[in-house]
């Protein structure tokens, strides 16, 4: 399949496009809101050291960057590179919020203490959201040195995230294209 711009397709098929980009987005949330929502947030509960909470954050960051690098390969030979790289961001960034949504929870049954309130689910997605997006409301905080470090790590890796991610799959898409305009002898 030639890869292709968006601009170059007829406004009806491009339309199609981006019905079959939000649909498979939309799947893609449920699942990973519902895996996230069904898993009980005490299994592998964090020993009061932290370990399992990093074990969770690092298997999360470690999925996370993998499904990054492999978003970055499908882009690149997609047939809509452009789109492409729109459904992964779509999909990597939640998927990077849940990963440390996760970890914040499995903290907080650890010990309550960890934060300025006890956090489930929807409380830990809330803050790890507030954290990413640098609103930071105030109203949940880090107490502990261990959740200021785990929140410190996110922040870096949010700007890590928002430069080379974006950045990553956008090249990706740019490739794509590029190689696709030189295999067809268009310049």
């Amino acid at each position: 399949m030639t890869a292709r711009r968006l601009s170059e397709l007829g406004k009806a098929e491009r339309r199609r496009a981006w019905l079959r980009a939000v649909a498979a987005l939309s799947v893609a949330w449920i699942v990973l809101a519902a895996v996230y929502y069904l898993v009980p947030a005490g299994v592998v509960p964090a020993s009061h050291s932290g370990g399992g909470s990093f074990l969770r954050l690092g298997v999360g960051i470690a999925l996370f960057a993998a499904i990054l690098v492999g978003q970055a390969r499908r882009i690149a030979g997609a047939g809509l590179p452009e789109l492409r790289a729109v459904e992964a961001l779509g999909f990597v960034i939640p998927l990077f919020l849940v990963a440390f949504a996760t970890g914040y929870l499995s903290l907080s049954h650890a010990s309550a203490d960890t934060f300025t309130e006890p956090l489930d689910h929807t409380r830990a997605l809330y803050f790890t959201i507030t954290v990413f997006s640098t609103v930071g409301f105030g109203d949940i905080t880090p107490k502990t040195d261990l959740a200021r470090i785990i929140v410190s790590i996110q922040m870096l890796l949010d700007l890590v995230i928002l430069g080379s991610g974006v950045r990553l799959l956008l090249n990706a898409a740019q490739t794509g294209l590029t190689r696709a305009r030189g295999s067809s002898g268009q310049s």
